[in-house]
């Protein structure tokens, strides 16, 4: 009997010391702290130094004649056939990555995402950049500023640009209680790896879980945690939402900084001046776990009149070029 249970004993040790122990890692912060570093696919942190990165009309008509720019078109198949830039690719949201790995981008200057409005193929382009594709650039304003008409979208949100006005405040709100990061439950264990499993997910998931309409948002303030990503002084005059906690671009979006004041518990409603910049925010934010959303059409469609008064980045007929397009 004794013989017995030391070979039981010895075995059941054996088994203990041969076991290899994966280490508990956070995923969020080990993704973050990556895409800070030297080490990220953008040699350096993206999100806080260049992003956004956009393109406008009149420098894809340029490039386009001289064919230095590889245009990609996501919006759908139907919209495409009605009219689109002459060389233009019309590609599938969720297809990004993958074509544009297939595709010898090496001729090209520049690789320019196209869509209706320019948000979402900032929050494609976000992607991409964050995949290291430093080519890649969003269309500001979309299709609206390619030709009158495709403007439908920016004019009709821009015609009711001072919805929200009134409800506009200077009264600043402090930022949520530093905490822990987003838990991600990708199985990996490297920076790369996880950013590369988190990227697919996020492009099979589309623009959609990342956006909100600003009616949905002012319609429940308090369920959400707002994000005004401009600068302080703007966040004071002309003002913001409210309940809305101030983030400085290129500065706030760190982990050394204030990323890890936003919550894990609640979505995230961010806005900019159009809708543009927050959709590639967006994208990071989700990246790491967040349920980030960015307020569709930012300020342009909340305080249009005030953008104006403060020369801030608004859409107007100024910005549609009346450029030919293809059938």
């Amino acid at each position: 009997m004794l013989s017995i249970l030391f070979a039981i004993f010895f075995v059941t040790s054996c088994k203990k010391d041969d076991e290899v122990v994966t280490p508990q890692i956070n995923e969020s912060e080990t993704l973050a702290t990556y895409m800070e570093s030297a080490s990220s696919p953008s040699g350096k942190d993206y999100v806080n130094t260049d992003m956004p990165s956009m393109i406008a009309a009149t420098e894809v008509k340029t490039l386009n004649e001289t064919n230095q720019v590889y245009i990609i078109d996501v919006r759908s198949a139907a919209d495409y056939a009605l009219g689109h830039i002459h060389n233009a690719h019309n590609v599938a949201f969720a297809d990004l990555l993958s074509h544009i790995k297939g595709v010898d981008m090496t001729p090209y200057t520049k690789i320019a995402i196209v869509c209706y409005t320019g948000q979402t193929a900032s929050y494609g382009a976000s992607l991409l950049r964050l995949m290291g594709y430093s080519k890649v650039f969003a269309m500001k304003w979309g299709m609206c500023s390619w030709n009158a008409d495709f403007a439908a979208k920016w004019n009709t949100a821009i015609s009711n640009g001072n919805a929200y006005a009134s409800q506009f405040t200077t009264t600043a709100s402090a930022k949520g209680a530093t905490g822990s990061m987003p838990v991600l439950s990708t199985g990996k264990t490297t920076g790369q790896e996880i950013l590369e499993a988190r990227v697919a997910t996020l492009l099979t998931e589309g623009f959609t879980p990342g956006s909100v309409t600003n009616a949905t948002v002012f319609g429940s303030l308090a369920s959400y945690y707002i994000i005004n990503y401009w600068p302080a002084a703007q966040y004071a005059d002309p003002g913001h939402i409210p309940g809305a906690m101030q983030y400085e671009p290129k500065l706030s979006m760190k982990v050394a900084a204030d990323l890890k004041t936003l919550p894990t518990n609640k979505p995230i409603a961010v806005y900019c001046y159009t809708g543009q910049t927050s959709a590639y925010l967006s994208a990071y934010l989700r990246l790491l776990g967040y349920d980030a959303k960015s307020i569709l059409y930012g300020g342009n469609a909340m305080i249009y009149d005030l953008m104006v008064a403060k020369s801030m980045t608004v859409f107007s007929a100024t910005q549609i070029m009346g450029y030919d397009y293809d059938h």
